[in-house]
């Protein structure tokens, strides 16, 4: 049995398996959408119910209007597709698909993993660009035990007592990017996008990723320095808004969770390279010059490789250039067919996000954030999620560990060396959330990880308490790690994956830039403020504090964060439709209680209703090709059309 023989066998395996799941009446989001529901929201497919004769007619003028009449031929079969994604099969007549389609459509969902080097290539650039986020805050990180002395700031005055001014100065240099970043780089990321493009404003922002962290490392005043980390966080703003989103809009909706997440997941490689780095040169005389000058490096291949990189299709039908979008699809898919499925598709959700959110500028679009009930919903839900990730506690981690593990009694060089460990952690276990933030889902994992991550934080600042001794110093670094190991596949790469996706297309910059701001405001001012915290209510009343924060954070992910895994980025336009109120409810009269049944009485037919049904009208295929027979070859010649009436496409945007 040769190769395709295998895949035909395994098709088949798997219908069969489908056919048997039905049967069973086991739960299944994209097949339940019968009208017997309590529930009324659906994902409404918008090509659902056009007649064979119509959508054909619809996808020729479509392709005369953007200038891909030579694509028509394969963007007939990608509507058919479109229409019913699970039928592909079944498609017969002129549309029927070959053999290499029908398995390349296969293998998006049995071998979701199999991308082309593109896509790859496309990502692997994205995560290049994390890296700068993370190894800049394990450089200032290192660096803070030496800068302050050489600018003649210290923290502790002569007798040992604080200096409160000084503090706060280098708690303001430390947060310096994150307040360039959410002062100015986040909100240049909407025009620059919208002018320039995903790809060109990257490039930019590499640049300012490059010379202002040169330029740091030879800084001789601390006011130098905090104008050169300024600079860096306008830079890194507009990359954290933009990075997310361009990576969101190029992946499949079946792994598009796991690639956006390479933005956290190579972030936390920045920081365990940092710490690397910190420990490798700690002994240096130019030590803390080093730490701030070395996180440059991913700068240049980022800048180097992005124009090798195609443009967002999205972006390109955005701005109406359907040819560019077509050519990048297809430098981002295997076959014609998916790029044909792709363009149609997204064409056709964009015509609705246009007639709900018609047209707008950069002021109406900030505006609208909180004003249309489907962007402000997406606007709560990534608030939130990019809100948690500071009120988790992270970053006193991240920015502070070194302190942390002296205060638990380490000498600076074994502080450092712990806090390798720390960076070493946090990037290893964001390896699992590749397969569970797409299956297990985003909200389920935050749901998980955040009590997880608030026992082992209080623990850790209690173990703070004990006398001085070896003991002591292991369990405040073990509970650490355990803190870190449960951040990492949750709170750590689902807020940018989440805030990246949410937004419909004429927000998604707008949205992406209030959420990084809001995140990495939130990070500026807990640089600034944590060293007083320390200082006021001690190590283990800082962990409390912060432990605190991840329960009242884990009620706000459970009332207003709705789940995004296997939806297009279109589809979640009905997600964000369903009033705040009533999804509460239902977490708390339905979901609650058959997580009660199911999990603690271990009643395995517990069933949940879902909240949000899928609907795939399927086409009557059987009819339709008796139709195309039917008609005489002059009608067949021009594209299987009919006299038939005008049918016009029912736009299902009640609830946006």
């Amino acid at each position: 049995m040769n190769g395709s023989d295998e895949i035909r066998e395994e098709r088949k395996d798997s219908q069969n398996a489908h056919l048997e799941n039905q049967v069973r009446n086991e739960i299944n989001i994209n097949s339940n959408a019968d009208a017997s529901s309590s529930h009324p929201y659906r994902i409404r497919n918008p090509l659902a119910g056009i007649p064979y004769d119509q959508l054909m007619r619809n996808v020729e003028a479509f392709a005369h209007e953007k200038g891909l009449q030579e694509h028509i031929p394969i963007l007939r079969k990608g509507a058919l597709v479109a229409q019913d994604p699970e039928n592909y099969e079944n498609i017969s007549g002129p549309e029927a698909l070959d053999e290499a389609e029908k398995t390349v459509i296969y293998n998006e969902v049995h071998h979701k993993w199999r991308m082309p080097w593109k896509l790859i290539l496309t990502i692997a650039t994205c995560s290049i660009g994390a890296c700068v986020q993370g190894w800049d805050q394990t450089g200032s990180n290192g660096a803070t035990i030496f800068f302050p002395q050489y600018y003649g700031i210290p923290e502790k005055n002569p007798d040992d007592s604080t200096n409160t001014h000084n503090t706060l100065l280098v708690g303001m240099i430390n947060a310096g990017p994150y307040i360039g970043c959410a002062l100015l780089g986040c909100w240049l990321a909407d025009p620059l996008n919208f002018f320039l493009g995903r790809r060109t404003v990257i490039f930019i922002s590499g640049h300012f990723c490059l010379w202002p962290v040169i330029g740091s490392a030879f800084c001789m005043t601390w006011e130098q320095q905090f104008a050169c980390r300024l600079l860096m966080g306008i830079g890194m703003g507009i990359k954290a808004a933009t990075v997310p989103v361009y990576a969101a809009e190029n992946a499949p909706a079946s792994v598009r969770g796991a690639l956006v997440m390479s933005w956290q997941m190579w972030t936390a490689f920045g920081i365990m390279l940092g710490t690397v780095i910190n420990v490798a040169v700690f002994y240096h005389a130019h030590n803390w010059r080093l730490m701030l000058g070395l996180p440059a490096i991913p700068a240049v291949p980022l800048i180097g490789l992005i124009y090798l990189c195609p443009e967002s299709p999205r972006w390109c039908m955005k701005k109406g250039r359907y040819v560019q979008a077509w050519d990048a699809m297809m430098r981002l898919r295997f076959n014609p067919i998916q790029v044909a499925r792709d363009i149609y598709y997204i064409h056709c959700q964009l015509e609705i996000e246009r007639e709900v959110l018609s047209q707008n500028n950069y002021i109406t679009r900030a505006i609208q954030l909180f004003t249309i009930p489907r962007v402000r919903r997406a606007t709560l839900a990534a608030f939130t999620v990019m809100l948690a990730q500071q009120m988790c506690g992270i970053n006193i981690i991240a920015f502070y560990s070194t302190s942390v593990f002296k205060a638990a009694g380490q000498d600076e060089f074994h502080a450092l060396l712990a806090s390798f460990g720390f960076g070493l952690i946090n990037w290893v276990f964001a390896f699992p959330a590749f397969w569970t933030i797409d299956t297990f889902g985003r909200r389920s994992l935050l749901l998980f990880t955040f009590p997880n991550m608030m026992w082992t934080l209080l623990t850790a600042g209690l173990c703070t308490l004990m006398k001085q001794s070896t003991a002591k110093t292991a369990l405040v670094a073990l509970f650490v790690y355990l803190f870190a190991a449960f951040y990492s596949p949750g709170e750590g790469p689902v807020p940018f994956t989440y805030s990246a996706e949410v937004f419909p297309l004429s927000h998604r910059e707008m949205g992406m830039g209030f959420a990084v701001a809001t995140c990495l405001g939130f990070a500026a001012v807990l640089g600034i403020t944590f060293p007083l915290i320390i200082e006021n209510l001690g190590t283990a009343g800082a962990c409390g504090l912060y432990a605190g924060f991840n329960f009242v954070a884990f009620w706000m992910i459970f009332f207003w964060v709705p789940e995004t895994k296997q939806r297009t980025l279109e589809e979640l336009d009905y997600v964000f439709a369903i009033p705040t109120a009533k999804f509460a409810r239902y977490q708390v009269t339905e979901a609650t209680p058959w997580f009660f049944k199911r999990y603690v009485l271990f009643q395995k037919h517990a069933t949940l209703q879902p909240l949000i049904h899928v609907d795939h009208e399927h086409r009557d295929l059987e009819g339709a090709n008796n139709h195309y027979a039917a008609q005489p070859e002059s009608s067949k010649a021009a594209g299987g059309m009919s006299d038939s009436p005008e049918f016009s496409q029912e736009k299902r945007v009640e609830n946006l």
